[in-house]
Order: C-alpha cells, then sequence, then structure tokens
C-alpha cells in the first residue's frame, strides 16, 4: 500500500512505525467527514482515494460521519468559523456522502466491507464533566495553542467551540481504537495537527507507543487539492466543485478537469484515478511531446467524470466537448440539450424561423448589435449548424431533430436554440 502511495505521490506526512506495521498484515483505518454539505467536493477526493488503495491492498476502510464534529466545525485551513447544523440536515448529508462513496469503495459484505459511523453515537453521550477528566485532561494549552491550524485563526478570533475541536478528534481516533481496531487515522495534510493530537492521546491514556516501544497507532496524511488560485479546495470556498449534480453539473464537472493546468494534469492523474504507472506514464510522455493536444487532461476528465458520474455520462461529455469546440454542425440532440443548458440558450419562436438569419443572430446573444451581426457574416465568423452564414437576408435553415438550431460566433463562443 505505502509503495503505490509513494509512487504517486499520496503522503505528505506519515507517524513512526507504519510502514512496519503494514508489513505484518491489513490495517483499519478511518477518514472523517463533517458533513456540513449535501455533497463531497473534488478537495475530498484525494481522502477518498486514501480509503480507496487501503480497501484494494486488503485493509477496512472506515468513515466517520461528524454528527458532532459537524457541528462545532474544523477551524483547519479556515479563515471563519462555520455555522452550525441540526441533527436533520447532518443526516440528510450523511445520506448523500454514503451514496457518492459507494462510486469509490466497494460496500459488499466482507472483511472489507466499509463501516460507515457518527461521531455522535459516542461524543453526545459524553457527559461535559467527563469528558473534561477523561479527555480534556491530558491536553495542555500550550501543546493545543502551537497546533498550526489555532496559530492560523487566532489572530482573526477562535471561539472556545473550535479551539475544542482538537480534542473531539483526538477523542474520535481513541474511542475508535478501543472499539473498532482502527490504528490508522488518514487525512489531508491540513489535518496532521488534529491527527497527531489522537495519537498522543492514545499514547497516554494506554500508556504504549512511548518512547523506545513500539505504537499501537498511527497517521497518514496527503497532499492537498487546491483550487487554481492556490487555496484549499472547500465547499466554502469561492468555486468549489462537488460531486453532486444537481450542485456541478457533469459538464461543468468534466470542463474544470478539461482546463487542469499542463503541469498539475498528470499529477492529478497519479492523485485521483486508479490508472497503473505504465499508462499514466505513456500519457506523461504524450503530454510532453504535444501539450496542445491535452492528453493528461482528457484522460484525468474522461476518468473522473465516468467515475462519478457514471460512464454513460462521461461519454456524452466527450461528443458535447467536441461538439462544443470542433466548430462543426452538431446532430446529436442529446448533446444539443446540455449545449442549451451550459452555454447558452435562447428560445425559437416562430417568429425567429420565419424571419432572417440577422434576427437570429441577435436573437442569440452572440452580438450586441446589428452592425457586429452583419460584420461577422461578411468576415465569415457566423455558422448556423455549421454552414456560413455570409448574407443577412438569407433564410433560417432547418432544424435539427426539429427542435434546435447552433449558432456559432467564430470558433469558441456559441449558443443553442431550441423550440
Amino acid at each position: 500500500m505505502l509503495a503505490e502511495l509513494e509512487w504517486r505521490g499520496l503522503i505528505a506526512e506519515r507517524s513512526g512505525g507504519l510502514e512496519d506495521r503494514l508489513r505484518r498484515g491489513p490495517v483499519a483505518a478511518y477518514i472523517g467527514f463533517d458533513a456540513s454539505a449535501t455533497s463531497l467536493h473534488v478537495g475530498h477526493l484525494l481522502q477518498v482515494f486514501l480509503l480507496t488503495h487501503l480497501q484494494r491492498a486488503g485493509g477496512r476502510p472506515l468513515v466517520v460521519i461528524g454528527g458532532a464534529t459537524g457541528m462545532i466545525g474544523d477551524p483547519s485551513g479556515k479563515s471563519s468559523e462555520r455555522r452550525l447544523l441540526d441533527d436533520a440536515q447532518i443526516a440528510t448529508n450523511a445520506a448523500a456522502i454514503r451514496a457518492q462513496l459507494e462510486r469509490f469503495l466497494d460496500f459488499t459484505p466482507g472483511p472489507g466491507e466499509p463501516i460507515m459511523l457518527d461521531n455522535r453515537d459516542w461524543l453526545a453521550a459524553y457527559p461535559m464533566l467527563d469528558f473534561l477528566r477523561d479527555i480534556g485532561k491530558h491536553f495542555t494549552v500550550p501543546y493545543m495553542l502551537a497546533k498550526e491550524s489555532v496559530q492560523q485563526r487566532l489572530a482573526a478570533g477562535m471561539s472556545f467551540t473550535e479551539f475544542s475541536y482538537m480534542t473531539l478528534q483526538a477523542a474520535d481516533f481513541l474511542h475508535l481504537w478501543r472499539e473498532r481496531g482502527v490504528e490508522v487515522q488518514l487525512g489531508g495534510a491540513d489535518q496532521w495537527g488534529n491527527i497527531t493530537a489522537g495519537l498522543e492521546l492514545i499514547r497516554r491514556v494506554s500508556g504504549k507507543g512511548g518512547e523506545g516501544t513500539e505504537p499501537t497507532a498511527f497517521a497518514l496524511c496527503s497532499p492537498l487539492l487546491l483550487t487554481r488560485s492556490g487555496v484549499k479546495m472547500g465547499k466554502s470556498e469561492k468555486g468549489a466543485v462537488y460531486l453532486d449534480p444537481s450542485l456541478t453539473s457533469p459538464y461543468e464537472f468534466y470542463q474544470y478537469w478539461m482546463g487542469d493546468e499542463d503541469e498539475l494534469a498528470v499529477q492529478h492523474l497519479r492523485w485521483l484515478t486508479l490508472l497503473p504507472r505504465e499508462e499514466i506514464d505513456a500519457l506523461a510522455a504524450q503530454q510532453a511531446a504535444r501539450p496542445g493536444d491535452r492528453p493528461a487532461q482528457h484522460a484525468l476528465a474522461f476518468d473522473l467524470t465516468a467515475r462519478v458520474h457514471g460512464r454513460a455520462e462521461a461519454e456524452r461529455q466527450v461528443r458535447v466537448a467536441e461538439a462544443a469546440f470542433s466548430g462543426s454542425g452538431v446532430t446529436d440532440p442529446a448533446v444539443l440539450d446540455v449545449l442549451y443548458d451550459e452555454v447558452g440558450g435562447f428560445h425559437l419562436t416562430d417568429e425567429l424561423l420565419a424571419g432572417d438569419m440577422l434576427g437570429l443572430a441577435l436573437a442569440s446573444g452572440l452580438f450586441s448589435s446589428r452592425g457586429e451581426a452583419r460584420r461577422a457574416m461578411t468576415q465569415g465568423g457566423l455558422s448556423v449548424d455549421g454552414q456560413r452564414a455570409t448574407t443577412p437576408d438569407h433564410g433560417v435553415p432547418p432544424l435539427v431533430a426539429d427542435r434546435y438550431l447552433l449558432v456559432r460566433a467564430g470558433k469558441k463562443r456559441l449558443a443553442v436554440g431550441r423550440r
């Protein structure tokens, strides 16, 4: 498992002794999701793939839905405090997340079957005084203040609620270590401080894993997936890309990965797909030789879209992308339907259909004035269903599938009329 994660570049941090432990056999490991939205987003994918590689290596993944900690909010990587969620919303979010994880993990009953838990089940039952006595006494204030996630938030103001988050996450690890035999916590690099707090708590409570002895719990963190501007990809960050098609359409999802930077696309193939090393190396060589063809982006966009939205949808998005940027006509109604929703659509009235090309060009929204539309026609910059429209008074052509007309201004701007 570690060898696989290392060549893929999926290890940012790991605690001592993990390699020796994995040599002895598979482990149970967990990742927590705070369930603060109805969908995972692409920033979660690195952690989801850690669980996928764990299961493929024979280990057992556990997913902890933060029904309790989600009401608090993890300060890691955040500049503001999260809103608190009620029980009904967290339950709805958890069910949606489970459905999305089924695209990555095999939930078939057996020794490797993933387990989903809600940390409300144990944290909510903890009396406050017992928690302070059993958990809180093991954390000194200087230890907590030294954590990077705390330091980043202190200047802006940090409530005691958020400050306590570290102890709650550590209590999760302790509970799972005791009750479920979970030896490893996985997460993103920004979680390293919280996860190592859990290692420290287990060491103190168990009396095992101190200096000169073999540890009984371990940590492994992946790098972070960042936005185009270098910010951690998160639900509260502008531009988050969700796995839920009602929040981020399959078209937007596919195009997001098609727009990946050349220098990151091959890295993301290693991080976010299960393609074998030989295939990724071949794509890297093609990318270096012909970057304009963007082979890595094509492979990445297709593979991720197929996993998240299904292979049929990924194949449709390939057709949509080819249609959108080919400059030619399109006869596939399914493709035109997507383009109508995603790149600009307008209504084809009987008046427009009985009129001329100039009226159609203006109705498409691609031109701001009649003069601009006329100039485009005379310069060969307007086409309808793949045919150049050179005269303003030329009649509107027949509809595609009795419903659509695809209008292009140049090669990259287009609009779809639908009856």
